[in-house]
């Protein structure tokens, strides 16, 4: 495959559906079956299904795509500045995974000179796909998705996840997000960025965030109509600080930045 082909050619789309669909299986046989469970050097867990999931994923588009690189939360960063790269998260959100709870997910990106072009949000216990394709739109179970029409923060429906790192990390930001919106959630990991691309939700904060994390998901919010950057309004690539906010439109966006800024 030459390095000017299109990112949404046939073959990159369908051989993201073959990964998924093969996650989906993997992490379904493990999930609230005996785990063993390891801790990176972050304490962050990590179990056989991160791994196994991981490495069919590499297995497979090395052999389809031997001149691509890979990015993975297991198994590391090949050559970035490559014009094609695959951004993995194998289970994102652990933490639900090895607690029985169902909202973890597998991310899958594909990025063309350093933007996301494809990305999917896998929800395996839920039976739910997004797909955000750059030109193409994006699709929830193969029926279309796009964001809501909410211009206000006083009106909208705002997700704030790692609460509790934004509260130990970021305690004035987490102070006034608290009080912001018209209705808030807490949670946690990809959930709430896939219901923002399906229009259910208008917004998320998140924080702590690594490539394999946001960049998934910034293919699925950007093609569904929205708008996902750091905090700084600054556009997501591999070097991002991992604080991400999305919202349903740009007028919300910039709302959420100047709220998180602190400026009066």
């Amino acid at each position: 495959m030459s390095n000017h082909s299109s990112s949404t050619e046939p073959d990159i789309i369908e051989t993201a559906n073959e990964i998924v669909c093969a996650a989906a299986e993997t992490a379904l046989g493990y999930f609230r079956n005996p785990l063993d469970i390891d801790l990176k050097g972050d304490d962050s867990p990590v179990t056989l299904a991160d791994r196994r999931i991981e490495k069919d994923a590499r297995d497979l588009l090395n052999s389809r795509f031997p001149d691509h690189s890979i990015l993975g939360e297991e198994y590391g960063a090949g050559d970035l500045s490559k014009v094609h790269v695959w951004v993995i998260d194998p289970i994102d959100g652990t933490r639900s995974f090895i607690s029985g709870h169902p909202l973890f997910g597998f991310l899958l990106a594909h990025m063309t000179n350093g933007h996301p072009t494809l990305g999917i949000i896998s929800m395996p216990a839920l039976d739910e796909v997004f797909v955000g394709v750059s030109g193409m739109g994006a699709t929830q179970n193969g029926s279309p998705t796009k964001v809501s029409d909410q211009t206000k923060l006083a009106d909208a429906i705002l997700a704030i996840n790692e609460g509790e790192k934004l509260y130990a990390c970021e305690p004035d930001a987490f102070s006034r997000l608290v009080q912001a919106g018209h209705t808030r959630r807490f949670g946690y990991d990809c959930y709430p960025h896939a219901l923002l691309a399906a229009g259910h939700i208008d917004a998320v904060v998140d924080y702590d965030l690594k490539p394999f994390d946001y960049l998934p998901l910034a293919a699925v919010i950007e093609a569904s109509g929205g708008v996902i950057s750091d905090w700084n309004g600054q556009p997501l690539g591999f070097n991002s600080d991992g604080r991400v906010v999305s919202a349903s439109t740009p007028e919300l966006h910039a709302e959420l930045l100047h709220l998180l800024s602190g400026r009066a």
